[in-house]
């Protein structure tokens, strides 16, 4: 008899290199733990539990490959395999603190080293070509949060040090956008190119023009940030991360008037729509981190991508969804197409 069992299935499918998987199977033999492990092309990964019919593991990192097999062994016995994807990392050494943005015009991706509120940094904004190659963006924002682009392709970012916007021309001048907005943090634009800012200390202002920002929202308060992004109901949906492990992405329609669309996430970040309405969220559900995956109506999350102190999320032209730590980015091909970009 095999003692390695039979995988039947890997949830997530999807991870980034350090991410728990639970691997479903049948017939594997949990003895002593150097006669059994999970491994992830042919790479042993460190198992955190393990009984007859599954085994959490721990994504190793350094595939050559985003699609990686898993397979498991016990007593010189191997189990069947299954492929799940891996994402590939394609920078470190950054302190991302919401979700990356994709400049429509070159599909490069702007990126953060934020920093501790109230720390200079030498260099806090960057820009990631589609080559691979990391570029120093020669413009000096401290506290770097939230990055966006409008409609008419143009580069906004938040500053959360002194509540201000910033618009960023040919990534080296700044140009003030608008002022005293608390602890500015998240940035989205709705279809009409109407800015809206999120004030971790508890409103939503809305930005008609320049330096005209009224209030449009009132939320809980954030212990860290707000998120935003606008749904293809063109209504607004914020996470406010806080302490519990039962926070909520609220959605606000166009009047101001807030509801919950789902409850349920523990710390719940950057989030992104798709083209079929699902929404994605960096966030914890029931105990387990990365990428949830909520339906259009709200009934459904499930865990989507598995990742340690995922912070955010974009989706590109090609697919892919990118997915950010707190000082990495990961690119995973899943044919999975934004709302934004055309």
């Amino acid at each position: 008899m095999n003692k390695a069992g039979k995988i039947i299935s890997i949830n997530p499918p999807y991870a980034i290199p350090g991410g728990e998987v639970l691997v479903n199977c049948e017939g594997f033999q949990a003895g002593e733990a150097d006669e059994y492990g999970c491994y992830f092309d042919g790479r042993a990964a460190r198992i955190v539990g393990a009984s007859k019919s599954r085994v959490m593991a721990i994504v190793p990192d350094d595939f050559d490959t985003t699609k990686v097999e898993i397979y498991l062994e016990n007593g010189g016995d191997r189990s069947t395999s299954k492929n799940i994807v891996v994402g590939k990392k394609l920078a470190d050494d950054l302190h991302i603190v919401a979700n990356p943005a994709v400049d429509p015009k070159d599909d490069s991706l702007i990126l953060t080293r934020s920093g501790s509120r109230g720390q200079q940094l030498p260099v806090t904004l960057f820009r990631l070509e589609k080559e691979g190659f990391l570029d120093e963006m020669s413009v000096e924002i401290m506290n770097p949060t939230g990055v966006a682009f409008d409609q008419t392709e143009q580069l906004y970012v938040t500053a959360r040090a002194d509540g201000e916007i910033y618009r960023i021309d040919h990534d080296t001048e700044i140009v003030p956008y608008a002022s005293e907005l608390g602890i500015a943090t998240g940035l989205a634009f709705d279809k009409n190119n109407v800015m809206f800012v999120g004030d971790r200390s508890g409103t939503i202002y809305r930005v008609e023009s320049f330096g005209n920002a009224e209030s449009f929202a009132i939320l809980e308060p954030s212990v860290s940030a707000y998120h935003l992004a606008f749904g293809s109901d063109e209504k607004l949906y914020v996470t406010a991360p806080g302490l519990s492990s039962f926070d909520a992405v609220y959605r606000i329609d166009k009047d101001g008037y807030d509801e919950i669309f789902y409850r349920g996430l523990g710390r719940p970040q950057g989030l992104a729509f798709d083209r079929d309405g699902n929404l994605y969220v960096a966030a914890c559900l029931q105990g387990r981190h990365g990428i949830v995956k909520i339906a259009p109506d709200g009934a459904v999350a499930e865990m989507f991508v598995a990742g340690m102190n995922v912070v955010g999320l974009c989706l590109t032209r090609q697919g892919e969804m990118i997915v950010a730590t707190n000082d990495a980015v990961y690119s995973l091909p899943l044919g999975i197409y934004g709302t934004l970009l055309n």
